[in-house]
């Protein structure tokens, strides 16, 4: 009986302890535009890494996470802003939403993928950069060749099979737009996007649905971005991935702390969580560039070097001018987007 007591005593301190770990563990409320099928990675690594912080992701594309965002600004949620465009960060950061903050490590991320304030309002995780997916089993079919730049999916033939993302909803929509008027210049770069529209056969909400149609066969030609490409084809879908010849536009997924958080020393460790070596290990298994140097390899499927074909983008620029460039491309070309969920 006595055994069987001090049993029952240990399950009970046992249950106890567990509780009292469970309960001592803080809440944090991660907004994010991370791909859905990385995100519980992520998340199961981060909260390994600090056992006492309890993350909840609320995830959508990167636009309608920085709306959301905007929208919130008078009573804001989110205590930690996770894999957002640099540039979405950028214009939280004018509105005085983000807490400076130099993460633990901060000294060995690469100049180039941080804010270069001193503290950083936000530091970046990883480049993600436009790719073109092109189904070669459709294409075929209607005798379609594939492109080799942005300039050849204005051709006639290509009518009613392009997709690509709504910059308004998708941050893979936005950096080509961006791209495409930083190349071109205004008044090229609009005609390029009026002659694309012709083609264009719908406008999705998310960046990486034109690859999965293209990879379906729905379409011949999806726009989207180079992990999305990569994983379509390493999942056996008949595309192949092109790199368009005049360069990539491109953005950094990166995490900033909110400067209304209630619990900032918790949100300040899903900041030092996302400069670590063991996190940037895993965004490398998505992404050709990653802010810790010597991590990234050379992704399976790419046929070149995603670096050296990023072009030179004004993030600055991008950020200042996105509502401008936005209700102008609304205005143009909205008509032919999807029905918002």
């Amino acid at each position: 009986m006595h055994k069987r007591f001090l049993m029952a005593a240990s399950a009970l301190a046992l249950l106890a302890s567990t509780a009292v770990t469970a309960s001592a563990a803080t809440e944090v409320l991660v907004y994010t535009a991370i791909e859905a099928d990385q995100l519980k990675t992520y998340e199961a690594a981060l909260e390994a890494a600090h056992p006492d912080v309890d993350v909840r992701f609320v995830r959508d594309s990167t636009g309608i996470v920085t709306a959301k965002l905007l929208a919130e600004k008078a009573n804001p949620r989110a205590d930690v802003v996770m894999g957002l465009a640099a540039t979405s960060l950028m214009l939280l950061e004018k509105e005085g939403m983000l807490m400076p903050y130099a993460p633990v490590g901060l000294e060995a991320v690469k100049p180039t993928m941080r804010d270069p304030a001193n503290p950083p309002a936000w530091v970046g995780m990883d480049v993600w950069a436009s790719a073109i997916c092109f189904n070669i089993v459709e294409a075929a079919k209607r005798e379609l060749k594939a492109p080799t730049s942005w300039a050849d999916l204005t051709d006639p033939a290509y009518k009613g099979q392009i997709t690509m993302p709504n910059p308004a909803s998708s941050g893979t929509g936005y950096l080509m737009v961006s791209a495409w008027l930083q190349l071109l210049g205004e008044e090229k770069g609009w005609a390029f996007m009026d002659a694309l529209d012709k083609n264009i056969a719908s406008y999705t909400h998310s960046g990486s649905k034109p690859c999965r149609q293209a990879g379906a066969g729905e379409y011949v030609v999806g726009l989207s971005f180079e992990y999305r490409a990569n994983k379509t084809k390493k999942d056996g879908a008949p595309i192949d991935i092109v790199l368009p010849s005049e360069g990539l536009g491109w953005d950094m997924e990166a995490t900033a702390v909110m400067s209304t958080t209630k619990h900032p020393e918790a949100a300040k460790k899903v900041a030092d969580w996302a400069v670590t070596p063991e996190a940037n290990k895993l965004y490398a298994q998505s992404y050709a560039i990653v802010a810790l140097p010597g991590i990234a390899e050379k992704l399976e499927y790419m046929p070149g070097d995603v670096e050296a074909m990023l072009i030179k983008s004004d993030f600055a620029w991008a950020a200042e001018n996105r509502e401008r460039i936005l209700a102008e491309w609304t205005k143009r070309y909205d008509s032919k987007s999807e029905p918002k969920k």
